[in-house]
């Protein structure tokens, strides 16, 4: 398959999961209520980016390291959001 389609859909990949938390972002932040929001889910989501970024370190991959950390960044936005907003 040519090169160029490859990182065209794994551009498109990464760009999807990280825009995939930003609405979340926003409802948390505009409601000041996250009680919709799975404590368990989002440890777990922040685990697995943390590990998929170690992974891209170790494997020296620019791409996969970027795009999982800042989907770490993102899911540990909403993860301390519902620790700030748990009622």
């Amino acid at each position: 398959m040519d090169k160029i389609w490859i990182n065209a859909v794994g551009t498109c990949a990464a760009l999807c999961s990280m825009v995939s938390f930003t609405p979340q972002i926003f409802k948390i932040w505009r409601e000041r209520d996250a009680s919709n929001v799975s404590l368990g889910m989002f440890a777990l989501t922040v685990t697995g980016f943390t590990l998929w970024t170690t992974y891209g370190a170790m494997l020296q991959s620019w791409p996969l390291i970027l795009s999982n950390a800042v989907c770490l960044a993102l899911s540990g936005v909403i993860l301390v959001l519902k620790v700030k907003f748990s009622k």
